[in-house]
């Protein structure tokens, strides 16, 4: 398998994970000083335990994800280490007074870490496509 085809089969794993809303799955695929920046966030969380507690909190609102979609998912290798994964994600998530489907583009950076390849960079924006 190439470095793209293991990148792309560790984004399919974190898509799956959130999608599944398996917090510890998800979690997991993500290097404990990985950056996240989220368009609903007003600020950039720092570390993976900084985005642990915004899902906590986010989940005593009543967040749950339902579904995850990944489409056009496409992958740039940075060397033998360091990969950028695009794709655009549709969401059905939960938010205490009912569902909502997201339209919205992401951007994962991946390093090889330990024969593994995790995220070290999450970035999430509307999708300008999106109805």
């Amino acid at each position: 398998m190439s470095a793209a085809d293991e990148v792309t089969a560790a984004a399919a794993n974190i898509v799956a994970a959130f999608g599944a809303h398996n917090r510890d799955a998800y979690f997991a695929t993500f290097v404990p000083e990985a950056t996240f920046l989220f368009h609903t966030s007003p600020r950039l969380l720092g570390n993976r335990a900084e985005y642990e507690q915004e899902w906590a909190t986010w989940e005593q609102d009543g967040f749950r994800v339902l579904g995850c979609q990944s489409s056009d998912g496409q992958v740039r290798m940075i060397g033998s280490d360091c990969a950028v994964f695009t794709h655009t994600v549709r969401t059905t998530l939960a938010d205490g007074a009912g569902s909502v489907e997201t339209g919205e583009r992401e951007t994962i950076v991946f390093a090889l870490r330990d024969g593994r390849w995790l995220g070290v960079h999450e970035h999430l924006s509307p999708d300008p496509n999106y109805p």
